[in-house]
């Protein structure tokens, strides 16, 4: 069967997890339209790595602009959202961006006759949380599918990469002679290679059948946040002293923070550091892709270099 040549769109192809996924649908033989707000080139996206005439294009496009989102949609055969808002201020919510946003796009692309629509979210998002970062994520699935019902919705647990994620923090952590924990820190995730969820969304993207409608994707191995820090440590030959902090002192400190341009700590993170990060009962998994996640222990050489 010749190669389907047609683009895959990727709306949010320029930030972390959407670059990951543009390089291995590149590299896979895909043509690939990067979308972003703020884009130049190709070269822009992977830096070095084309040649004249490869097929990856880049367009600007505004999630939150309808007219800018039309051209950027057409000829496509699947459009892959992973726009991401994670720190909200008085200009955009995250209900613009995750319910609205996603929720237009859909729409768009179902009106473009795109036959795929894959929509990024994370694990863990309900409609009654307390925190509206997880519930627009909730939220913007369920608008989503109301437009697309055939659309596919990811949620990873933490992810980490060589140059990013959520290791460099936790190594920085490491380092001290003593490591605040949020609460106990007994909450659980699954560590997530960025690498392993770019190659299941393009095992997604690149076969005519879906098997299930929602995927959610973790490591191998669950860690609580204590041993997480623990783990981390061990590998760089550091021995901190772990210091319980109550979750009420945590969120004293975020709404402290609240007014600052960037805020490095929000009610919002803390919500999801408090609950579980784990792989649910009866969803799409690695298994059904025929991929193997890495684990942490294995990758923590490559990802975090003791020197």
């Amino acid at each position: 069967m010749p190669l389907d040549t047609r683009p895959i769109v990727v709306v949010g192809g320029t930030g972390f997890v959407g670059r990951a996924i543009v390089r291995e649908l590149f590299y896979s033989g895909q043509h690939v339209r990067v979308v972003a707000r703020r884009v130049s080139t190709a070269e822009d996206v992977l830096p070095g790595e084309l040649e004249p005439g490869d097929p990856l294009e880049v367009q600007n496009a505004d999630i939150g602009d309808a007219e800018s989102l039309k051209p950027v949609l057409e000829g496509a055969r699947a459009v892959i959202n992973v726009v991401g808002l994670y720190t909200e201020s008085k200009d955009i919510r995250f209900h613009d961006v995750h319910v609205e946003g996603a929720s237009r796009l859909a729409y768009l692309a179902r009106q473009a006759g795109v036959e795929q629509y894959l929509l990024m979210s994370g694990i863990g998002a309900r409609s009654d949380s307390p925190s509206p970062y997880i519930r627009a994520r909730a939220e913007g699935e369920q608008a989503v599918m109301a437009e697309m019902a055939r659309a596919v919705i990811l949620r990873p647990s933490a992810l980490y990469a060589e140059h990013g994620g959520f290791l460099p923090g936790i190594a920085r952590l490491a380092r001290l002679p003593m490591v605040p924990l949020f609460g106990q820190g007994q909450s659980r995730l699954q560590p997530l290679h960025l690498g392993d969820l770019a190659s299941a969304v393009t095992r997604l993207v690149c076969r005519s059948d879906t098997p299930r409608m929602l995927f959610e994707f973790g490591g191998p191995d669950p860690f609580t946040y204590r041993e997480l820090i623990l783990q981390v440590a061990r590998h760089l030959e550091r021995e901190p002293r772990l210091v319980p902090v109550p979750m009420l002192l945590w969120h004293a400190l975020a709404k402290a923070m609240s007014g600052l341009p960037s805020p490095p700590l929000t009610r919002d993170m803390l919500w999801l550091v408090s609950e579980d990060n784990l792989v649910g009962e009866g969803v799409g998994t690695f298994a059904d892709l025929g991929i193997k996640p890495r684990s942490l222990r294995d990758s923590l050489p490559y990802c975090l270099p003791r020197s």
